[in-house]
C-alpha cells in the first residue's frame, strides 16, 4: 500500500482517489504522432535552437490547457512513437527548457518534462519543473534515478518494451507494435514496474513520489492494449497512483479504423473505461473534451 494517500506537486496536493487529475501534453517536436507538435523553425539548419516561436505557440496552447481545466502540464522534445528519430541531449534541452521557465513564470501548476535522460532531467528540474515523466522507467539512463532523488522531485515510471523491430507503421493510422512476447500481459508488466519501483527506491526515491503508468502503446500490439486497459486495476493494485495515456494512440485507430485527427470519441471511450478501473491521472492532447468525460465519470463511480 501507499505511504500516504496524498502527494504535494508544487503548491498543489494530489488526493488520490477523491477526483482523476489531468496532465495536458505539450509536444515540442516537430514528428508527433498525433499531428499536435508544435515546433516551429522554418530553416532545418536551425533545428532545436531555442526559438520564439514555439515558445509562444507553447504558452498559448498552455493557456488554453489551464482555461480548460489542466492539473499538470506536460513538456516533452522528443517524440517516442514508433520510428521517431532519437534527439540529442543538447536539442532536447534547447526545446524544453526556455519553455519550462516561460510556464514557471506564468503559471502555478506543476510542470512536468517528459524524458529519458538524466541532463535533461536535471535541467528542467531546475528551471522549475516538479516531476519527471520517464518512459523507460529509469532503465534507459543510469543516472536518472539519482538525478530525481537529489532534486527531492516526483517521478512516473513507465512500463516500456518498445521495439523497432516490432514496428509497424501505416500512413493512415501511424505505428503499431506486432509480435510483441509477453508470457503473461499483466504480471509481466507488473513486474517490470516493480523492477523500476526498485530502482527508484534504491535510489532514494520515497513511495510517496512515485507515479506508474503501465504504458499503454508502448510495446504492446492492438489486442495488449485493449487487454491492459480492462485488466488496469490489477496495475492499480501494486499501490502506486496511475497515470494514463490512451489520448490518440494507434490502437484506438487500428481498432476504429481511423487516423489521429478523428479519435477523439475513441480516446473518450478508453478514458472512461480506465478511470473506472483506477486510473488517478489521464495525460491527454483535448484537455477541454477529456475534463468532461473525467468529471462525468467521477461523478459515477466516485
Amino acid at each position: 500500500m501507499l505511504l500516504s494517500s496524498n502527494l504535494t506537486i508544487g503548491k498543489h496536493l494530489f488526493e488520490w482517489g477523491k477526483k482523476t487529475y489531468l496532465m495536458a501534453i505539450l509536444n515540442l517536436t516537430p514528428d508527433s504522432f498525433s499531428g499536435d507538435g508544435l515546433f516551429v523553425n522554418a530553416n532545418q539548419e536551425h533545428e532545436g535552437e531555442e526559438d520564439a516561436n514555439l515558445i509562444e505557440a507553447a504558452m498559448a496552447q498552455a493557456r488554453d490547457f489551464v482555461e480548460a481545466g489542466a492539473d499538470i502540464l506536460d513538456v516533452g522534445g522528443e517524440s517516442t512513437r514508433p520510428g521517431a528519430a532519437l534527439v540529442e541531449a543538447e536539442i532536447e534541452l534547447k526545446r524544453v527548457v526556455p519553455v519550462i521557465e516561460s510556464l514557471i513564470s506564468e503559471f502555478d501548476i506543476p510542470v512536468s518534462v517528459d524524458t529519458y535522460k538524466h541532463e535533461v532531467a536535471q535541467a528542467a528540474l531546475e528551471a522549475g519543473a516538479h516531476l519527471v515523466n520517464d518512459v523507460w522507467g529509469l532503465l534507459a539512463d543510469p543516472e536518472m534515478a539519482k538525478t530525481i532523488a537529489k532534486q527531492g522531485a516526483s517521478v512516473i515510471l513507465m512500463h516500456n518494451r518498445s521495439s523497432w523491430a516490432h514496428a509497424e507503421i501505416k500512413d493512415r493510422l501511424g505505428g503499431r507494435y506486432i509480435g510483441i512476447p509477453y508470457d503473461n500481459l499483466i504480471e509481466d508488466i507488473k513486474r517490470e514496474l516493480m523492477e523500476s519501483v526498485h530502482l527508484a527506491r534504491s535510489a532514494g526515491i520515497p513511495d510517496e513520489k512515485i507515479i506508474l503508468d503501465p504504458g499503454i502503446g508502448f510495446g504492446k500490439t492492438v489486442e495488449q492494449n485493449l487487454e491492459l486497459i480492462d485488466l488496469l486495476s490489477d496495475i492499480r493494485g501494486l499501490g502506486y497512483p496511475i497515470l494514463y495515456g490512451p489520448s490518440r494512440k494507434s490502437f484506438i485507430g487500428y481498432t476504429l479504423d481511423q487516423p489521429p485527427g478523428e479519435r477523439l470519441a475513441g480516446t473518450a471511450a478508453a478514458i472512461a473505461v480506465g478511470i473506472v478501473r483506477g486510473a488517478d491521472i489521464i495525460r491527454v492532447h483535448d484537455v477541454k473534451f477529456m475534463k468532461q468525460v473525467a468529471r462525468m465519470t467521477d461523478a459515477i463511480v466516485r
